[in-house]
């Protein structure tokens, strides 16, 4: 495993310095990255999490995930606010369009009252979402479950960590949903997850039933002081995870969500990016 793994992070540093040359030029992301990982050949979808981007605003925002060849989005209220009017969503969501990126869902949404529920479900249908990550509040639970029926919509709960006291883990968020409605269910953010202490390649497996969503990241530890890294450099044996998500039929979207140097943040997305396509690519 570990001559494994040390071979695919060379190869993924090599494709990332492939998606970095373009920042000083020209853009050719997509075409380069459509070479090493063409979308037919691999059921697994890339996206990225908009708080990926929080310390930019939207256009920027945008521009980088272009750079990037980034192409699927769940977008953070950071670029597109709660309140937002449909005529306001519509020019974002036009926006997007023209960056040939697509907005498939919304979120990580906090809920602790049920007025929060309510305008989490109508801002979600008003981006034209058919799902909401979001961190419901235990009270709020069965009045959001009522919501997934009335407007027909997905909620993947997101799990935070140790610090959480809601959801530390999956198993936190699939013991309070695996007798609701059927379309309720488990974003697994995996860096949060690994420092919970889960080996998430097992858990994606554990919770298939249940699993709509993933953000994907690294983590140094495997500990509660586990830091964001670059994925390949931390403790997650994506090989594992990879392999597992494949054998699941795993039909979400891997959403990147890149929380190291987030005021600088394009090398470390273009790194992480090459290393987990490389590993798609060699998990057959």
């Amino acid at each position: 495993m570990s001559s494994r793994r040390n071979f695919l992070q060379q190869t993924a540093l090599g494709l990332a310095g492939s998606v970095t040359i373009p920042l000083l030029g020209k853009s050719a992301i997509r075409q380069s990255a459509e070479k090493w990982v063409p979308d037919h050949e691999t059921p697994l979808k890339v996206g990225v999490a908009g708080y990926t981007f929080a310390k930019f605003d939207l256009d920027t925002s945008i521009a980088m995930m272009k750079r990037l060849g980034i192409h699927n989005l769940s977008v953070k209220e950071i670029h597109l606010p709660l309140n937002s009017s449909q005529e306001t969503i519509n020019a974002a969501l036009a926006k997007f369009a023209a960056a040939d990126i697509n907005v498939y869902t919304v979120g990580v949404i906090y809920m602790k009252t049920r007025e929060a529920v309510d305008q989490a479900f109508a801002y979600a249908r008003k981006v034209g979402v058919n799902m909401i990550v979001g961190a419901p509040s235990y009270d709020v639970l069965d009045y959001a479950e009522e919501k997934v029926k009335e407007y027909d919509m997905k909620l993947a709960i997101h799990n935070h960590g140790p610090e959480d006291k809601l959801y530390p883990g999956p198993k936190d968020v699939y013991d309070r949903i695996k007798n609701k409605d059927a379309r309720m269910g488990l974003c697994i953010d995996i860096g949060h997850a690994t420092r919970a202490g889960v080996a998430v390649d097992k858990a994606v497996k554990e919770y298939k039933d249940r699993l709509f969503e993933l953000h994907i990241k690294d983590v140094s530890k495997a500990e509660k002081d586990g830091k964001a890294i670059e994925i390949g450099r931390g403790v997650i044996n994506f090989p594992a995870l990879v392999a597992s998500l494949k054998k699941i039929r795993y039909t979400g979207v891997c959403s990147i969500e890149y929380e190291k140097d987030m005021s600088d943040p394009m090398p470390g997305i273009a790194e992480s990016l090459g290393f987990f396509k490389g590993v798609m690519a060699g998990e057959g």
